[in-house]
């Protein structure tokens, strides 16, 4: 049996950004939401979109991740 180890809520919400050259890739979870994963152009609009998309789900906290130099 596999153990499960949890730690306390430290951030209500928050974001993880995957991070490639024509993409970035963002998953939201927390408390109130779905965990929801979307896909945006790294284009200066779609990441506009991204960021107003972040702000309507109240996510204080993002958490990036890149193996470039992106």
């Amino acid at each position: 049996m596999e153990q499960v180890v949890e730690f306390p809520l430290q951030i209500e919400r928050c974001c993880g950004l995957d991070v490639h050259q024509k993409t970035v890739v963002a998953t939201v979870r927390g408390t109130g939401i779905t965990e929801c994963t979307r896909t945006f152009l790294t284009f200066t609009p779609d990441l506009e979109s991204l960021c107003y998309w972040l702000e309507s789900l109240g996510v204080t906290d993002v958490a990036m991740e890149s193996t470039g130099i992106y």
